[in-house]
């Protein structure tokens, strides 16, 4: 059996049985597996992250629009009771605070869904490592 040093070097490929060169590639791929899935919890970790912050903006937004119906009702009492200008001053914030609302609401829902949680690093390096494979197996 082919001993290696621990910085893990090993021998070069015309001094290896190819035992030895089978058992090297199961070590290797079992390593490069780990380092995968250890790569792939520390992303998973930081998305949650992100998706929190989603969610935040979510209830931040559902309390903004609260704040525009809000306005929007004020704006219907001001109308009915006066039918002049102030009504329209009301409702033209009430629509602005309803928009702004559905706005961050849309940007926390668009950071939550399944798109904003994919490992893209982890993604991209298993292709790499695949595109790797390819090219040393020619």
């Amino acid at each position: 059996m082919v001993e290696s040093d621990e910085i893990g070097t090993v021998p070069p490929r015309a001094d290896r049985s190819i035992s030895a060169l089978l058992s090297a590639l199961a070590r290797e791929a079992s390593r490069l597996f780990r380092q995968e899935i250890a790569l792939a919890r520390a992303e998973l970790a930081g998305k949650l992250g992100q998706l929190g912050v989603g969610a935040a903006e979510m209830i931040i937004g559902g309390f903004i629009v609260y704040g525009g119906f809000l306005a929007l009702l004020t704006a219907a009492v001001l109308g009915l009771a006066q039918v002049l200008q102030p009504w329209l001053a009301a409702v033209v914030v009430g629509v602005v605070t309803v928009v702004v609302g559905a706005g961050v609401v849309l940007k926390g829902r668009r950071d939550v869904g399944p798109r904003g949680l994919m490992p893209d690093r982890t993604m991209r390096t298993l292709r790499d490592d695949a595109e790797w494979a390819r090219e040393h197996m020619r």
